[in-house]
């Protein structure tokens, strides 16, 4: 059996997932790599919950707002990268953490990112174009009617995700979900996957409690002064976007306060939808003694 080990920590926003993994760093004298795609940028630090200065100095962290928004990154630049960290990190431990709720950068990490054919430049001109006409209803419901099963599990209201499986769609003439999970090149390091629950109710609580959390710290200050940089897609998320369009005019704060929760709320659900797909994940509910997680751990070396 391959003796390098990566501990890898999933589960929705805001369910502990960073508290969790310091814990598992400090019992195996490992490292964190930072595997959720929010959290690589550094003007954006309250409203993508970045690990404290405290839990960073907890143990060594990387792929923590490491970049700006103005830096073009995306989930083939990921993998690359963090494969190339893991190897030189494997040399140092045998036990490496990744935690993250983004699903498509775990999967590439672990599994490698998929195939998808070339596609026309113009039919990505064009969805940008209903985009801006049409604004994203169209693409969700065109989505929801050409592939059902990614409109299932993507995140939706990111425009740059739905245009990319959309284009796929349009310019193959098959679903995007058809060329997923084909055999890839195997890993030289030993994946276990744990995953943190919570009943919905809770998850949702939990939500709001930080989204009014990240409000005291300054997140109204935070997305006012990436404000003029709105069309970037690195703020293209949840509690970015929904203050821009009070800055706009467009909503009331206190709408927008809500639309943050409830857009949150939704992103956690389809967080879980990809999550439970993989049944090699043990789950564990979020107030789990971590000394059980850590048992759980050992057995799988």
């Amino acid at each position: 059996m391959n003796t390098k080990q990566l501990i890898t920590i999933v589960g929705p926003t805001a369910i502990g997932k960073t508290s969790l993994s310091i814990k598992l760093a400090q019992q195996f004298s490992a490292p964190i790599l930072s595997c959720d795609s929010r959290q690589f940028y550094k003007e954006t630090r309250i409203g993508t919950a970045v690990p404290t200065q405290d839990e960073q100095a907890q143990a060594p962290h990387f792929f923590i707002q490491d970049r700006s928004i103005f830096d073009a990154y995306n989930v083939g630049e990921f993998e690359r990268d963090a494969l190339k960290k893991l190897e030189e990190l494997f040399k140092i431990h045998n036990v490496i953490i990744m935690v993250g709720g983004s699903g498509l950068y775990v999967d590439a990490v672990l599994k490698g990112l998929d195939y998808f054919p070339n596609i026309a430049p113009e039919i990505r001109e064009q969805l940008n174009l209903e985009l801006e006409e049409n604004g994203i209803f169209s693409l969700q419901e065109k989505l929801k009617y050409l592939d059902p099963e990614t409109y299932e599990y993507i995140a939706v209201d990111n425009p740059h995700r739905i245009i990319r499986a959309l284009e796929i769609c349009i310019g193959s003439g098959q679903a995007y979900s058809s060329f997923k999970n084909k055999p890839k090149a195997p890993r030289n390091f030993n994946s276990i996957k744990i995953g943190i629950k919570a009943e919905r109710e809770i998850i949702y609580n939990r939500i709001n409690s930080r989204v009014d959390i990240m409000l005291e710290e300054g997140l109204l200050e935070e997305a006012k002064s990436v404000y003029p940089h709105k069309k970037l897609n690195a703020l293209q998320t949840v509690g970015y976007r929904e203050l821009f369009s009070y800055f706009d005019g467009d909503f009331t704060l206190d709408f927008a306060i809500s639309e943050i929760k409830k857009n949150t709320r939704r992103f956690a659900k389809r967080q879980m939808t990809w999550f439970k797909k993989d049944p090699e994940t043990i789950w564990f509910d979020y107030l789990a003694d971590s000394k059980k997680v850590i048992e759980t751990v050992k057995k799988q070396f």
